[in-house]
């Protein structure tokens, strides 16, 4: 079953979806089914993610800004107009280094 707010059909700016806060990071998921879904996140500089998992594979795109990404005890610095590729189940965590968007894109595997 899907789950959305967004009617299929109709174009939005991505960017306009979410804003970062001073309080801490900010999702807004855009849809999301059995298979998996994507979902926006907003950081303020310095604003970050713990060490975690997820159980999907996942496509970073990062929409503006640049954030720290860390996969596998590696480093990756990601910039506007880039994305990563990660596993399933992969610790990893996340630091704005700037304010930043991305998008995730999730698939279960």
């Amino acid at each position: 079953m899907l789950n959305t707010d967004y009617r299929f059909g109709e174009v939005h700016v991505t960017t306009d979806q979410i804003e970062a806060g001073n309080d801490k990071v900010h999702f807004k998921q855009i849809f999301s089914n059995e298979n998996g879904g994507i979902v926006l996140v907003a950081f303020k500089e310095g604003q970050k993610l713990d060490t975690h998992t997820a159980p999907a594979e996942v496509m970073i795109n990062v929409l503006e800004g640049e954030i720290e990404f860390t996969m596998l005890d590696k480093v990756h610095v990601i910039k506007a107009g880039e994305f990563l590729l990660m596993g399933a189940d992969v610790a990893h965590s996340v630091v704005a280094k700037t304010d930043s968007k991305m998008m995730l894109i999730k698939v279960k595997p």
